[in-house]
């Protein structure tokens, strides 16, 4: 039987040679030189049948879809953003969609003349339903890293956060002072181990709660699971009523995220506690997400993001939503 092609296999626009050669290249761990090559392919797979069938079948498909992509006239697009992720996103009690980034994508979508249907969508289901044809447009402060530009395209960045753990507890970690600068890592395990180190002997034996899927589900994976629990949540909000209930001991997200949530009566009790972090661990910021093969819908929005940072319209509605400035 051939395998199944992953979910994240885009086949809702014209598919190169060169996109198949990706695919397989991440599918099977084979290297290729951009191209499908004949040759040097059956030399890696042709000690089973399994693998030449699914060579038989990719060249099938190359050959039907291997047409020149044609630019769409866009007009209308669909934008999913996850509708629990205030301030950034949010379910208004009516069903629309409110937040820092509907209010923005707007602004954004009369600038370049579009109408822009606006749905919600769980984040594990985001990509693969981008790459499906279900969106056109992500945007749920989906930050911009090397991994997911391997799929997806980023418009360039309309903000920038740091993170930090939140608690309920001081005693797990002190509490962040108020005039606390970020401390900013690059990415680099020898150059941020210091700062790892600090916070690993104070979350010893301690439960984390991280959302699935997110850019710092890698960070407290890597850096903390062998001396915490790790638990991982389909969103922050359920994660955080096991938090404020006593179910966990820490939580790790973004900055902005815990400064807009911490009031509210059923998390009262969280407050933020260590250091905010910052810098290119995090990549550029927080991009729209796009279909590769959709580079001309990327480019009517990027020259819309200009413009917005340009005249200062991200300032205002971040320090609306934040009561901070997220400017990249």
């Amino acid at each position: 039987m051939i395998p199944a092609i992953p979910r994240k296999f885009s086949c809702d626009g014209f598919l190169t040679h060169a996109d198949l050669s990706i695919q397989i290249k991440q599918r099977l761990n084979i290297q290729f030189d951009g191209f499908l090559n004949q040759r040097s392919f059956d030399v890696k797979v042709k000690r089973t049948t399994l693998a030449k069938a699914l060579m038989g079948a990719v060249l099938g498909a190359a050959t039907i879809f291997a047409a020149p992509a044609q630019a769409k006239d866009w007009k209308t697009v669909t934008i999913a953003l996850e509708g629990g992720y205030a301030p950034w996103n949010l379910t208004l009690p009516g069903g629309n969609l409110g937040g820092f980034e509907p209010e923005l994508v707007a602004n954004l979508c009369e600038r370049i003349k579009l109408q822009c249907n606006l749905v919600a969508q769980d984040w594990d289901g985001m990509i693969p339903g981008l790459q499906a044809g279900k969106f056109d447009v992500l945007m749920d402060a989906i930050s911009i890293t090397p991994e997911r530009e391997k799929v997806i395209a980023f418009s360039k960045p309309y903000a920038a956060t740091p993170a930090t753990f939140a608690v309920t507890d001081a005693k797990v970690l002190a509490k962040a002072a108020p005039t606390a600068g970020v401390v900013k890592l690059t990415g680099d395990p020898k150059t941020d181990q210091p700062t790892v180190d600090a916070l690993r002997k104070q979350l010893k034996g301690k439960t984390i709660g991280i959302q699935s899927g997110t850019v710092y589900t890698r960070f407290i994976n890597e850096g903390f699971k062998d001396i915490a629990t790790i638990r991982v949540y389909k969103t922050s909000p359920e994660r955080d009523l096991d938090l404020a209930n006593g179910r966990i001991d820490a939580s790790f997200d973004d900055v902005t995220y815990y400064a807009a949530n911490i009031d509210k009566k059923e998390t009262a009790s969280i407050l933020m506690a260590g250091p905010k972090i910052g810098g290119p661990i995090w990549g550029p910021g927080e991009g729209l997400a796009f279909r590769k093969q959709d580079a001309d819908l990327k480019a009517k929005f990027d020259t819309a993001i200009s413009a917005a940072l340009a005249d200062g319209t991200v300032k205002k509605l971040s320090a609306k939503w934040f009561k901070t400035d997220v400017t990249p």
